[in-house]
């Protein structure tokens, strides 16, 4: 990184908290811990903009997760900004395609901004242009509307001959170097060489990169969600702080501030299993478990007490932060089991094989092998 003594401009970037998220996929619990996560994380944000003494914090749009959210999210975010007393460190929230700058947003919501300290500025000009420390200036451009086909670096006036300012964009939409992705707001991959920008901060996707991968000055910038939202999003969890040069020249470290780390784990082996369930970070993992076993009555025993162990009970804590279980294809070997059968009571011998006709269903197939095996494990129990 270039000479602190030469560093003019210091920024956070960030985006992409949505506040307010439901995980409908996930158990209740959990469900209730990664939308608590988003509110979470922002202390530990605004600490590291604390920490580097940033001139200012850049936050590029999806904020929350819809237009309209319920004051149970935006009280919260108001007051952790109220608990600052920042003077010099002004804060930038630009509305995004997820809560547009619409007549009905939040962002217009009285209450919600006369909440917000001085410091904390709305981005709810057409274009904004505010000054930043040391004679920068910053150009900021909101969505105002949840879908759109124009490149929103285009409001921002190129640089004019002489301008030898520190120009900083803040805009919100998905570039073209993503294979598959929607394009909403399409952002130039060009947009910070051509509009003359020495950085431009960018939101909308969820993972920390650079746009183009292999440009680095000046830098475009997603910081991604500083909590992940979703399984994929490999490098999210994080956010960016930016130091600019006397001769413009951007530099930026990636800072991780997510609590939580997103993980699918499949499962083929006992083994397998056993470790997974020792690892001892499991109480900040989101999981999500594939179990592909067919065991014996012995090993299906074990296996059902190790997934108890991941998942918890009402009365105990499971040892997975937060769990999201497939064990459609845990199934009960019963040939150790057939065996066993020819001993037992006729209705017994019955039930047996009706429970093993309704394994065969694939709609009925655990609970028929559950209660095998529960049935086989009390007839064990008794004979002892």
């Amino acid at each position: 990184m270039t000479g602190e003594d030469d560093i003019v401009l210091k920024l956070l970037h960030t985006a992409d908290w949505h506040l307010g998220r439901r995980f409908r996929a996930f158990p209740e619990e959990g469900a209730r811990r990664l939308a608590r996560a988003r509110l979470e994380v922002l202390e530990r944000i605004l600490g590291e903009a604390e920490r580097n003494q940033v001139h200012a914090v850049l936050c590029a749009g999806d904020l929350f997760d819809d237009v309209q959210p319920s004051k149970e999210w935006w009280e919260p975010l108001a007051a952790a900004f109220a608990r600052r007393a920042w003077k010099d460190r002004p804060v930038f929230l630009l509305p995004g395609n997820h809560d547009p700058l619409v007549a009905d947003s939040i962002w217009r919501n009285e209450r919600f901004r006369q909440a917000l300290p001085d410091f904390v500025h709305v981005v709810d000009d057409e274009v904004l242009e505010a000054p930043l420390f040391g004679g920068a200036v910053l150009y900021a451009v909101p969505c105002l509307s949840k879908a759109g086909q124009a490149d929103p670096t285009l409001k921002i006036p190129p640089r004019a001959p002489g301008d030898e300012r520190v120009r900083i964009g803040l805009v919100h939409g998905s570039t073209f170097d993503l294979e598959g992705w929607q394009t909403n707001f399409p952002i130039s991959k060009d947009a910070a060489v051509s509009r003359g920008l020495d950085y431009l901060a960018i939101g909308d996707t969820h993972s920390f990169r650079f746009v183009p991968a292999d440009r680095l000055v000046p830098p475009t910038i997603y910081p991604g969600a500083p909590e992940p939202t979703s399984f994929g999003e490999d490098d999210a969890g994080a956010v960016a702080v930016v130091f600019i040069s006397r001769s413009r020249r951007a530099t930026v470290q990636k800072q991780r501030v997510a609590k939580w780390r997103w993980e699918s784990v499949r499962i083929g082996s006992m083994d397998a299993l056993r470790s997974l369930v020792a690892r001892p970070d499991l109480g900040e993992r989101v999981l999500r478990v594939t179990v592909e076993l067919r065991v014996g009555a012995q090993d299906y025993e074990e296996a059902e007490g190790l997934l108890e162990q991941l998942a918890g009970t009402e009365a105990r804590q499971g040892r997975a932060g937060v769990l999201v279980l497939d064990r459609e294809a845990l199934e009960l070997d019963v040939a150790d089991l057939e065996a066993q059968a020819q001993v037992l009571p006729p209705v017994l011998q019955a039930a047996v094989r009706t429970l093993r006709t309704a394994a065969s269903d694939p709609a009925r197939r655990d609970a028929a092998q559950r209660a095998l095996f529960h049935l086989f494990r009390t007839l064990r129990q008794g004979a002892h």
